[in-house]
Parts: structure tokens; C-alpha cells; sequence
């Protein structure tokens, strides 16, 4: 287990410490793990109905990330995945407990109910007006099922969005719950897991899964899911998410929802990203308006990889109380309604558009479509090369600039061959990332132009691919010996402007040349590109740029010259 820890039983204490000590407005009651307001004096002598929520820790940023203005007034921490003691809750309804009461949202694990209420019942005792709410918006879980009911989970935040502003706005405590009621009543939730998660004082993670497995229906305390099913896209694992939450929460076409989307603690934001655009269609398709759409981590479970959804269905009210202000340092600043998206079009400028029309040249279409099928077939290679090497993109990367390459071919039948090069430069522009596309958009860029410099733009291969080494050279600033493409370019461009009887044997040599450079790169420590932040640990595999190299020259040079030539 490797996490940033100090001590297993600490875990809790520490993260509180960091945070009150990091986000201002935020401060402990002493000896208790309970945070509240710092401004709590003025919020209590206001006449607001005060708000307290919480559970186990290693959900944050929930519950503590929601204290302030507008949403709670206090967070209650357990043990990781472990309810609070009722001394704990008890604490905090004495410490923001007022004449207007205090609201308690809990989310309906058996543990939670028992202890809030518990102590909701002490506090009553003692003259403090307390009110409690139970959240059960988990869908994956049928109602009246035998289990110990439905659970708690991400919906919980928009609850205590609404009853936070509701409080907010003065309104009393009975209103102030029945508004909470009404979204608990209306949200539901759903989670995917794609890992399990480890908690500190155990070790080890809770459950197994595949690689190639999901778990549909999973609650937040690292327990398995109501069933497992294989890994699918993003847009069928969404699409089943928000039908099942739909159905069971009776939401319909023409209805307007806010959509929760939330990471459950280990998922990049770039996936969380494609699942927020893949629910918001799935709504869409189902003739439901996004109104509101928040993304991000809202209620996590540890580290494990995964999503949740939490639909609810808004009027002008619940609208108007989720876009109210909040100090809360984990509500999202931005809650502008959604409106439809319409891409920009950007003009292309006239110089990509020149291109002369001509007879075209067959050899040179041929060879194109040679070198990227080429590179598709070798992509796992020159990954798996990379990924020992650099970030493990190369191969992805020109296998995906060859495939836009492939789909526009027969644009390039009617090009001459400076404007078929030119045309392929645009390409490779566009659809190859990184280093490697802006080094062979040059590449080709200068081939165009050392090939229409010559009379009839009939240039020799070898002078185009001449200019094309020397661009890149300059672009990259790289050299021979530097451990890149041009430990194999180079090598090659020399080969051919040697003397040979006829084109296969100058290809046939340029290639062997090629072959060579890429091997001895295995040997070189590098100067540039990432693998050069490996220092000596390169040392051993050849640079996957360089190989990229021999693949291309080979497929091209079985068009231009084939054996049977």
C-alpha cells in the first residue's frame, strides 16, 4: 500500500488539521472531530437555521469541503468509512444549535441513522429544535429490496446546496427540511467502480476486479457493486447510468434535471470529462433539458477509479436555490445554465486551399497509402517502444495521423505531387500530436518545396527527403548521435545521394542505412525529447522515433522500387 500518510490510526486527525489549516473560513471544535464555521457566533445571532451533516471520512471532499456560507454550518468526521459517534454529533448541534434549530442531512446507512438520530434526540431533550433528513438516492438498489435499504450517496450534495441556500435565505426550519425532503425525494444516484479502493487500516483493497470488469451499482464505503459486467465505452456505461436513474426516478421527456457528475476519487479529469458530455447526451436523447450540470469530485470513495451520476429534476425554486452563493470550498464557483453547444468554425486560410489539380501522381498515392498502412500494423510495436522510452504516445499517434491520412486519400488522385506533399503536411498537422507531428509537418512542408523547385517538379526522392531532414534538424534542433528520427533519416538521406546502379539498390541501401541508425540509438544517452529526462535508463532500447523511420522508408520503398522492378 503506498499512501501519503504518517500514521494509520492519525489518518483523520491529520487531514482535518491540514484543512482547517489550508481553506480560511474553516476552524475545529476542540478535542472533537468536528469542523465548523469560523464566523459561527455571527450565524447563530443572524436567526439562520444552521445546518450539520457528515459520516465517515474518505469521501472528501464531503462532508467538510461544504461547510460555509450557503451550504453547511458544520461536519461531523468518522473514523474512514465509519460513522461518527453520537458524542461527536452531539457536539456539533450544541456548537451551531440556536432558537431557529438545526437541520441534520444524513446519508441512510445504518450506522448514520443511529447516531444522528441519537443524538437529534438528546439535543431535543436538551431544548435545541432539531430537525433530521435521511438521504437514499441510490438506484441501483431496489425500494423494499432485502437489504438494509436504499444507501446514500452523491445526491447528498445537492441537499445540502438546497437546504444551505434555503437556510441562507431566512426561511425557517420546517421549510428548510421540507425543501430538503423534496430533493431527496426527487434525486437519484448511480455509480460505476472500475478499481476497488484500499482503506489505510486495511491494507490492502476490498474487492478484486479484471481488467477487463466493471461494477455497476456500487456503494461509497469500497463495497462491490449490485452486479458485475464487462468494461465498455464511455457513452454505454453513461447511457445505462442515466436510463436506470431515469426510469426508476420517473424522469421524462420535457423535464429539466441538474446533473451531478462525480468522481469517485481516482478517475482523471480528462474521463470525467467524456463521461460528463456522454451524460449530457444521453439526457438529450431521452428528451431531457440539462439545466445545471456540475463536474468534479463531490463525494469520493478513497481512490478508487469510477463515476457517479445523480440526476434531479428542477423548477424556477430548486434552480434558483442550486445558483445561489456559497462559500463552501468544494461547490463549484460556475453555475451558469447550460446552453447548446455550437462549435466555431474557423476559416482556413487561402494558402491551404492552393493546390494544383493535375493528372496526379499514382507512385507517390501509393507510396502515402504504403507507409501509413504500414504504421497502423506496427503501431503496438513502436508503443510498446515508447512507453520504455517516453510517454507511450508515438505509436498511437502516427498510427491516428495515418488513419486521417487513409480516409482522405482519394483527395490527393488529382494533386500534383508539390501540392499532394503540402496537402499531407496539412494532415499530419492536424490530426498528429506532440513533437512528432509538428517534425514530420516541416518534414514534408520542405519536401514540397525542394521537389517544386525543381523544373516540372520532378525532384529526385532523394532531395526531398534532403530538405525534409534538414527541417526537421533545424525545427528540433537535434542532430545525429542525439537519439531521434534523425539517427535514421540521416543515414538514409546519405545513402541514396551515394552512386547506385538503379533505384532499388539506392532504396534497398537507404533502408539498410536506416535499420542501422535506429539499432545503435539503443547505445546513445539522449539529448532531446523525453526520453532524454531518463538519462542512462534509455540506454538499452532504441529510440522509437528512429524506428518509425524504417517502417515508413521500407513500406514507401517497396512502391516506389519493387523487386520485381
Amino acid at each position: 500500500m503506498k499512501k501519503l500518510i504518517n500514521d494509520v490510526s492519525a489518518v483523520v486527525d491529520d487531514m482535518i488539521d491540514g484543512l482547517v489549516r489550508s481553506v480560511d473560513g474553516l476552524s475545529r471544535i476542540d478535542g472533537e472531530r468536528v469542523i465548523v464555521r469560523t464566523d459561527l457566533d455571527a450565524v447563530r445571532s443572524s436567526g439562520q437555521v444552521t445546518l450539520v451533516s457528515g459520516g465517515g471520512s474518505g469521501h472528501e471532499p464531503a462532508h467538510a469541503g461544504y461547510v460555509g456560507a450557503g451550504m453547511l454550518t458544520a461536519a461531523v468526521c468518522g473514523d474512514v468509512f465509519t460513522s461518527p459517534s453520537t458524542d461527536a454529533v452531539l457536539a456539533a448541534i450544541r456548537a451551531v444549535g440556536g432558537p431557529s434549530g438545526v437541520l441534520l442531512i444524513v446519508k441512510s446507512y445504518t450506522g448514520d441513522r443511529l447516531n444522528f438520530g441519537l443524538a437529534a434526540e438528546i439535543a431535543r431533550a436538551e431544548g435545541i429544535p432539531v430537525e433530521m433528513v435521511i438521504v437514499a438516492d441510490d438506484v441501483s438498489l431496489a425500494t423494499g429490496s432485502d437489504t438494509a435499504g436504499r444507501r446514500g450517496i452523491a445526491g447528498t450534495v445537492l441537499v445540502h446546496k438546497v437546504a444551505g441556500a434555503a437556510a441562507a435565505a431566512g426561511k425557517p426550519l420546517d421549510e428548510v427540511a421540507e425543501l430538503a425532503r423534496r430533493v431527496i425525494d426527487a434525486v437519484g444516484s448511480m455509480g460505476v467502480g472500475l478499481s476497488p479502493c484500499t482503506v489505510p487500516a486495511a491494507g490492502r483493497p476490498g474487492f478484486s476486479l479484471a481488467d477487463h470488469e466493471v461494477e455497476f451499482g456500487l456503494g461509497i464505503h469500497g463495497e462491490p457493486g449490485v452486479r458485475r459486467d464487462r468494461l465498455q465505452p464511455a457513452r454505454a456505461l453513461v447511457s445505462t447510468v442515466i436510463g436506470r436513474i431515469f426510469e426508476d426516478r420517473g424522469i421524462k421527456a420535457g423535464d429539466g434535471v441538474a446533473l451531478l457528475v462525480n468522481n469517485l476519487g481516482a478517475t482523471p479529469s480528462m474521463e470525467m470529462s467524456i463521461v460528463a458530455g456522454e451524460a449530457v447526451r444521453a439526457a438529450e436523447a431521452l428528451g431531457v433539458h440539462v439545466s445545471r450540470m456540475w463536474t468534479g469530485a463531490f463525494l469520493t470513495a478513497l481512490d478508487m477509479a469510477g463515476f457517479s451520476l445523480s440526476a434531479l429534476v428542477v423548477d424556477d425554486e430548486l434552480l434558483d436555490l442550486l445558483d445561489a452563493p456559497t462559500s463552501a470550498s468544494a461547490w463549484p464557483v460556475s453555475a451558469a445554465p447550460l446552453s447548446p453547444s455550437v462549435p466555431v468554425v474557423v476559416p482556413t486560410p487561402r494558402a491551404e486551399t492552393t493546390q494544383r489539380a493535375g493528372e496526379g501522381d499514382g507512385v507517390l498515392v501509393a507510396a502515402i497509402e504504403a507507409a501509413a498502412k504500414a504504421l497502423i500494423a506496427d503501431e503496438p510495436r513502436l508503443t510498446a517502444l515508447d512507453q520504455a522510452v517516453g510517454d507511450g504516445d508515438l505509436g498511437l499517434n502516427l498510427a491516428r495521423g495515418s488513419q486521417a491520412i487513409l480516409a482522405e486519400l482519394d483527395d490527393y488522385r488529382h494533386l500534383d505531387r508539390p501540392a499532394a506533399l503540402r496537402r499531407l503536411s496539412a494532415t499530419v498537422r492536424k490530426s498528429v500530436g506532440g513533437t512528432s507531428g509538428a517534425l514530420y509537418a516541416v518534414g514534408l512542408m520542405s519536401a514540397a518545396a525542394a521537389v517544386e523547385r525543381r523544373e516540372g517538379g520532378a525532384a529526385a526522392w532523394d532531395e526531398a527527403l534532403k530538405a525534409a531532414a534538414d527541417a526537421v534538424a533545424r525545427l528540433g534542433d537535434a542532430r545525429v548521435g542525439d537519439r531521434t528520427m534523425l539517427d535514421a533519416l540521416v543515414p538514409a538521406v546519405e545513402a541514396l545521394e551515394t552512386k547506385h546502379d538503379d533505384a532499388r539498390g539506392a532504396l534497398a541501401a537507404a533502408i539498410q542505412a536506416a535499420a542501422a541508425g535506429a539499432t545503435a540509438t539503443a547505445a546513445i544517452t539522449s539529448r532531446r525529447g523525453r526520453s532524454s529526462y531518463l538519462g542512462d535508463r534509455a540506454v538499452g532500447h532504441p529510440d522509437p522515433g528512429a524506428e518509425a523511420v524504417v517502417v515508413w522508408l521500407s513500406a514507401t520503398a517497396g512502391v516506389i522500387a519493387p523487386k520485381n522492378a
